[in-house]
């Protein structure tokens, strides 16, 4: 009943933006800490231009409380439009609700459980700096993904990111009959060579090269396919140090994700500035309907940043 009455709250004023959770975060500890009723004039600074104790600093605090040390909003919604009017309806609905004191941290907890939500729900960014090389912009993204992967226990962020930009890159070149599939989807499952297969080239995508993999290259050689192995710059040596001990190393191509998309973005793109910017684009593009098509986790896009 009261994650229900929360839920249609939130709904019915669109309290869901960082600095909507904000003032919801500020209000909810006020709440906790003094009882029922507020005074909402009592919570707006002297000049009623803000939400008093609205800040970067005590939201933080109140998330720290359960874990989370990620930033909401550098203002703490301190500057965000329509806090006061924000505060002023949940002081209304909390008063008339007028919860205990129990039911006031579960409340808290609710809103805390909207903010991870936030969190996972908004996209990656791919920054492209021209003060930064395009590998360093790629890296960057990556970095993104590993510190969502970390932040989800069990789950595979980087695998996946790396496959379907790779997947989006290929699709740029290559014929609309190059066949996606989410990233849980087994070679051996639907049959395939390898994650994209192309006449008679295999293309395994990997975070972590393994023996199995090399196996996996060498059945590709065997059918008289050109395996490639494509994998994160630091992993390289890993998978050619596997390959030399399964005695195929001078018959794989391998490439490291960073240069394999850089390389596609400069020549795609002319070597241009708008031409490198509108490729980036397309290639987001790209990635973004393949998460559609292909995943159910909408945290997984990416946003090209200015």
């Amino acid at each position: 009943m009261l994650q229900e009455q929360l839920s249609s709250f939130a709904k019915t004023h669109n309290m869901t933006g960082k600095g909507a959770l904000c003032v919801a975060l500020v209000v909810t500890r006020q709440a906790v800490n003094n009882g029922l009723p507020l005074s909402p004039e009592a919570l707006l600074t002297e000049n009623h231009g803000q939400v008093k104790l609205l800040g970067k600093s005590s939201v933080q605090n109140i998330l720290k409380d359960y874990g989370i040390e990620r930033v909401l909003a550098e203002e703490g919604g301190r500057t965000s439009r329509g806090s006061v009017g924000n505060m002023q309806r949940y002081v209304k609905f909390l008063n008339a609700k007028n919860y205990t004191q129990e039911q006031l941290q579960q409340v808290e907890a609710w809103w805390v459980d909207r903010v991870r939500a936030f969190f996972a729900g908004k996209p990656m960014v791919f920054r492209i700096d021209a003060a930064q090389s395009m590998r360093t912009a790629i890296r960057d993204l990556l970095a993104q993904a590993e510190k969502r992967q970390v932040a989800a226990s069990g789950a595979t962020i980087v695998g996946t990111v790396l496959q379907h930009l790779v997947g989006a890159k290929l699709s740029l070149i290559l014929p609309e009959t190059l066949a996606m599939h989410g990233a849980s989807v087994s070679y051996e499952s639907s049959g395939r060579e390898g994650d994209f297969v192309f006449e008679d080239v295999a293309i395994h995508v990997t975070t972590a090269p393994s023996e199995g993999l090399i196996r996996k290259c060498r059945r590709n050689l065997d059918h008289s396919m050109k395996p490639i192995v494509i994998t994160t710059f630091s992993k390289i040596v890993v998978a050619e140090a596997l390959a030399e001990a399964q005695g195929i190393a001078e018959r794989l191509e391998m490439f490291d994700v960073e240069q394999f998309l850089a390389g596609n973005i400069y020549e795609l793109g002319k070597f241009a500035v708008t031409g490198r910017k509108a490729t980036a684009q397309m290639l987001v593009d790209a990635y973004n309907k393949i998460i559609e098509e292909c995943e159910t986790d909408p945290s997984l896009k990416i946003h090209l940043g200015k």
